[in-house]
Formats: C-alpha cells, structure tokens, sequence
C-alpha cells in the first residue's frame, strides 16, 4: 500500500539532488544484534562520513529542503517497514541506535565526546526490539541528551504492552498527519 507513496518520494529525492534515494546505515537491535536499517535520506549526501555519526539535531544543517519535509511528517522512515518485516525492528520500541553512535556534548563543558554504551539505561533499551515509534520518540524532544531519552526508553521497556503499543501508535499516527515530528513542543 505504501509502494505509490514511496515512489514519489523516491523520485522527489533524485529530482532534489541528484543523490542516493536511500540512506542505510548499521544499527543496534535486541541483544546488541546488528542490521542494516533503511530510511529515505534526509540529509546531504555522504552526512555521516563529512560530519560524524551523531544525533541530529532540531535545525541540523546537514538536512535538505526535501528532508526537512520528510522529517516532519516521518516519512523518511518509510523504508524501515521493510526492517519490521525482516524481523530487526517492531512498530514500537526504543529507537534503533548507530552502532558508532556518540553523544557529543554530553560532559559538563559540553565539549566532550560520549560513547553511548556508557551512558545509563543503554543495556536496558536492548532488551526489547527496537521500535519504529516510541515513547522517547514522541516524548522527548529531539536535543535532549540520550541519557534522558533512556529514560524514555526505561519507561517502555517497565512498562511494555499491547494498549501502551496501540497508543504509541495512534500518537505516532496523529503527529505524522498534523506534520509535527521536528517541531514538537521541549516538555520534559
């Protein structure tokens, strides 16, 4: 069903920049278990190899016109149903991390470089699969630091079930329509 919506998206990205249409890149699942996730690519091309792998951040300059678009109404993750149908991702879940992901920023001064495996909670968010939508993601804002999005993340794993998932879902499905996934309101 989502092959039209796909397609016009894959070609508004080729049209935009001459770039690849798909981003890939190596994640983190259940048990530390590593795949390939699949998103339409948001940002300029080659982002992660010019800037580092890191969080991107509300007005981050490595996203595109398009991909601002995309990523307000989470289009872009489009392509991770096909994760979800291998088995790698669920609807919900914390989200998928890069494997050398860091947290720049994350000491005192705000300088430092952090690797994510060190922050409190990260062995706790793999226990369960990742999730294409979540409670840190529809909680937290995009810029907090991840060791309060693990939190989030606690709080899902504590509290998993088919009614918390359906939820989930339903907000996830009301910010996608309303085009208000990089705009949310900063509530902690």
């Amino acid at each position: 069903m989502a092959l039209p919506l796909a397609t016009v998206i894959a070609a508004a990205i080729k049209l935009t920049d001459g770039g690849p249409v798909f981003f890939t890149q190596k994640r983190v699942g259940k048990g530390g278990r590593v795949f390939e996730s699949f998103k339409f690519r948001s940002m300029v091309p080659d982002a992660d190899k010019k800037f580092g792998t890191v969080q991107a951040t509300e007005r981050d300059p490595r996203v595109t016109a398009f991909g601002r678009l995309l990523r307000t109404t989470a289009l872009d993750e489009l392509p991770q149903l096909w994760n979800i149908f291998r088995g790698d991702m669920s609807f919900v879940g914390p989200r998928a991390l890069a494997t050398s992901e860091v947290e720049v920023g994350a000491s005192s001064d705000g300088a430092e470089a952090v690797e994510l495996r060190s922050i409190p909670g990260f062995a706790k968010r793999h226990t369960v699969t990742p999730g294409l939508t979540g409670v840190a993601q529809i909680y937290a804002p995009r810029d907090v630091p991840r060791r309060h999005k693990f939190r989030y993340d606690r709080i899902y794993v504590d509290n998993s079930s088919f009614w918390l998932d359906l939820k989930l879902i339903g907000l996830s499905f009301w910010i996608t329509f309303r085009g208000k996934w990089e705009v949310r309101e900063k509530k902690l």
